[in-house]
Order: structure tokens, then sequence, then C-alpha cells
């Protein structure tokens, strides 16, 4: 007989879920992780007091009342709401678009002043296409919201983050943009909303209380030896590692992090500010303590944590972040994918074993009506 009934590869949240909810059910688990610690990306890391988000901010939200009670049942949020700053050559604009945005951009003062200035511009980028569709993600966001917006606001901050221009990119990365016609700064449109208080490590460690747990330990240098040990495997690495990639291997973007600490207790005023300018090298910078200090508690901690973020081109031996969901990594993700279908003792879950971007709260949702 097998020692344990599920072997659960990789510790972040669709894996910390997984074992969750076959503990509940009596099942063996064991959790395996080549990380030194759980939590993947979700992992924090404190420094000065604050708990540093070590892989990129998180910020949790949902519409779904059943995940947000059911999170907060492991461990209690805070009230953060995501208003992230776009900086542009030092012009500070409020994201997302919306009548801070417009105001700051051309002094209009109305919805109906603000709608007049992007339909004109919208309307001169669609005479230029003389009624074809748009080719690729410049086209496409010209014709969303005019040059001025996406001149200075999405064009160097979107080929940061993909590493090509926007010429190349596809349109389907930018169908949709959102322009609010309020003066509302909150990034999300969800009813529910934070941080977990004291940190994402509470919420993993929550939800693996009770499960053996392995860390520094990689599957694949032993595969046979892990594999053998359960009756069921959840795999929430690399699809195309798993498969050992027969078909090639598929494309990723990665982040490197440069994290500093600043003898001062307030450095930007905001936990998120976008450098939108392409001669800036950083995407953007994280200011930790503001995801869960507010107001003047900020002033409460003499120092402040920073992280700058430089999104690059993935190679061997490099964290993959998103995967680059273009025709050709497509159609090489949906070959991998026909043959998980066909596996009966393997669940793929999570943003690398089925090659998307996940925010948190879908997978909490998904895993919540899994069947294990």
């Amino acid at each position: 007989m097998s020692r344990y009934d599920y072997l659960i590869v990789g510790a972040g949240l669709y894996g910390s879920m997984c074992a969750y909810k076959a503990k509940l059910a009596g099942k063996r688990c064991l959790v395996l992780d080549k990380r030194h610690h759980t939590g993947g990306n979700l992992y924090c890391e404190e420094a000065e007091g604050i708990n540093v988000h070590k892989y990129g901010a998180h910020i949790f939200h949902t519409n779904n009342k059943a995940v947000w009670d059911f999170v907060n049942s492991i461990v209690e949020f805070n009230r953060y709401t995501n208003s992230p700053i776009a900086n542009y050559k030092g012009e500070l604009y409020n994201l997302p678009f919306n009548m801070n945005t417009f105001n700051r951009m051309w002094g209009v003062k109305t919805p109906a002043e603000a709608e007049a200035k992007i339909a004109e511009q919208r309307t001169e980028a669609m005479e230029q296409l003389a009624g074809r569709e748009p080719r690729n993600l410049q086209e496409q966001a010209l014709t969303l919201v005019g040059k001025d917006i996406f001149e200075k606001l999405i064009k160097g901050y979107t080929e940061k983050q993909w590493g090509r221009s926007c010429e190349e990119l596809p349109a389907f990365i930018i169908k949709r943009l959102p322009v609010r016609m309020v003066f509302d700064n909150n990034y999300f449109n969800d009813k529910y909303q934070g941080i977990p208080i004291g940190g994402y490590n509470k919420l993993i460690a929550g939800l693996l209380e009770g499960v053996e747990v392995k860390t520094g330990v990689d599957f694949f240098a032993d595969r046979e030896y892990w594999d053998s040990l359960a009756e069921k495997i959840v795999f929430t690495g690399k699809i195309d590692e798993y498969y050992e990639y027969r078909f090639g291997k598929l494309e990723y973007r990665t982040v490197r992090f440069e994290q500093e600490i600043l003898d001062c207790p307030n450095y930007q005023g905001n936990a998120v500010v976008n450098y939108t300018d392409r001669d800036v090298p950083y995407t953007r910078v994280i200011e930790h303590k503001h995801f869960e200090m507010f107001g003047n508690d900020v002033y409460h901690c003499p120092k402040t944590v920073i992280s700058r973020e430089y999104s690059t081109e993935w190679t061997d031996g490099m964290e993959p972040y998103y995967p680059i969901n273009d025709a050709q990594n497509t159609i090489l993700y949906n070959r991998y994918k026909e043959l998980a279908e066909q596996e009966s003792r393997v669940i793929f879950g999570g943003r690398l074993a089925e090659y998307k971007y996940y925010d948190m709260a879908p997978i909490v949702e998904r895993v919540l009506n899994l069947k294990l």
C-alpha cells in the first residue's frame, strides 16, 4: 500500500489549498516544495518589523463571499485597498484610468468633458485603421483610450513588462482597459479586498497545519521514489517539465527584485507606484509597509523597505512568473494539456501547471469545488 493518498508537488496556494481540503477529508498527504519555504510566490519575509512580499505584491480580492469567508476563517484580512500610482517622468497619475487621471492629464473636470476628449482621440485612431481590426497591442490600445493615455501610461510600462515593442505584441493582451468616469482610485471592482493581518505566511501556515511538508526537495531529482509514495499526485509545477519537455519548452517572463531598506518612515506614500517611462529600467516600486500600516501608523516604524521590480525574459534556472500566452505557446501548451487530460492519477493545477495567469481568489474557489 502507498504511504500517502496524495503527493502534492508545490506548497504554493493551489498545493496548500489541496492539502487543506484533503486533510479535512481524512486523506494522508505529503507536500513537497523545492524552495526552502512554503507559500510559493506568496511568501513574506520579515525586515525591520515589516512583512516584505518577497516575490512581488499580492492583493487578495473577490466578489465571492464564500471565498472571502473561507480565507478569513484561516486568518483575518485587513482593509487594504489597491490604489496604484503611475509615475511618468515625474508626473503622477491615479490608476485605474478615472476622473482623477483625466483631470491630471487634460485638466477636464466633468465626465462629459473626459468622455469627449477620449472619443476625439479614439476616433482619430479608428480613422487610421480605415475599417480593419487592430493588428497589435498598440493599435488596440489607441482605439480604446487614445494616444495621450497610451503614450504616457501604457506604452513604456507594457514594453518593459513584455520585453517587446507594443507593435510586436498581439492585440488580445489588451482587449479591454478599465475606464471609469468617477473619482475612484480603487483598482478592483470586487466587493472584498485585503491582505492577511501578519502576512501571507499565516494563511499558508493555517492551510498546512497538521500536514506533512518537506521543503528544499526537488520532486524531479528523485521522481521515481516520490512518485511511488502516493496513490495520486497534485502537480503545481511546470507542465512541460512534468512531461520532460517532449514537445519543447513553454516561454515565460520572470521578475527580478532589488530590495532596499531605507532610513525613512515613508518613501513614496503608497504601496505601489508604476514607472511608465520606458527609460526607467524597473516597472514599479513596492513599499511594503503600506500593505499593513495605514495613515500615520507608517510613522510608528522608523524605517521602510522598498522593492524595485525588473521584468526580464525567463531562462533555465530562473523562476517562471508569467506565461506568454501568444499563439505559438498556446498551441504548445494545448499539446501538453491533451496529455494531462488522459491522466487519471494526476491533478494539474495552478499558473504553471495550467499555463495561465491566476489571481488568488479563483484558485481558492477552484480548489474548494475540487473533488479530492
